[in-house]
């Protein structure tokens, strides 16, 4: 089977990236309900996607419908209850894959692998959903991470694609170059600052900075994501978008920063 050319790829990312930015950056402008229904979509396809990495052998069985299942009902109960009911959820969860993975007839399933998908899929996305709020301020500041993102995504892209050059990280992701990880932080940070001075969030100059912190943080997401695909022999989490793979390859470096944002936020490090 012949592999697409860089021309045809790149369309396919254009056109993906042109189709689905919109009705994103509409939902996290209008804010809950929808803002949490776009998190509730991305929880049932991301764990759907982690758990077909991980049992990537065999058909679904019932361990990968639970996680299916699980994550976006943990998600929504912290939605609603607050933070009290993740943590009850996330105590029965393990409980609840342990007894699918015990009646699945396939029986080669990776509990351990199923339970961290869990918490790698519940928990940034928990996060994005403190960010955002009810208020324009939180509407504002995941807008500004989401440009931040998409900067430093193409801009990493492009630079790596242009200049090549030697590899980042071979071993988990042999396409990935430093000149990507430079051009990538580099976009991010001229965005960061651009989309400061249109969104109410901070200072044109901290966000600079901010921006270009955020986007190295996010390549060490996309290697996660990276290393995590090696580890079952898998290029892609699926193909559910043309040119970019799937769902996790295309937030892994979203969720990084989001979590490494509040944790910022958290400390006092970055006041917004």
């Amino acid at each position: 089977m012949r592999r697409p050319s860089i021309d045809t790829a790149l369309s396919r990312r254009i056109v993906s990236a042109a189709a689905l930015a919109p009705p994103v950056l509409l939902a996290v402008y209008l804010g809950p309900p929808f803002s949490d229904l776009l998190l509730l979509l991305l929880a049932a396809g991301m764990a759907w996607e982690w758990s077909r990495v991980c049992g990537r052998s065999r058909p679904f069985g019932l361990s990968e419908a639970a996680l299916t299942l699980l994550a976006p009902a943990v998600l929504l109960a912290a939605m609603c209850s607050g933070l009290a009911a993740v943590f009850v959820l996330l105590l029965l969860a393990p409980l609840l894959l342990l007894a699918t993975q015990r009646l699945s007839p396939y029986g080669d399933a990776e509990l351990s692998w199923l339970l961290l998908g869990l918490f790698y899929v519940v928990v940034p996305l928990l996060v994005l959903h403190g960010l955002r709020g009810a208020d324009a301020q939180g509407r504002d500041l995941v807008l500004w991470l989401l440009l931040v993102i998409w900067a430093a995504d193409s801009g990493a892209y492009a630079f790596g694609k242009t200049i090549g050059g030697p590899r980042l990280a071979p071993r988990w992701s042999p396409k990935k170059t430093w000149a990507g990880l430079v051009g990538g932080v580099a976009c991010a940070g001229v965005i960061g600052s651009l989309a400061a001075s249109a969104l109410t969030v901070a200072s044109p100059w901290a966000m600079l900075f901010l921006g270009a912190l955020l986007a190295a943080v996010g390549q060490g997401g996309d290697l996660l994501e990276s290393a995590f695909k090696r580890r079952f022999e898998v290029k892609d989490a699926s193909g559910l978008i043309p040119g970019h793979g799937g769902l996790l390859d295309r937030v892994d470096a979203l969720l990084a920063a989001a979590v490494a944002l509040a944790l910022l936020m958290w400390l006092g490090v970055v006041s917004l």
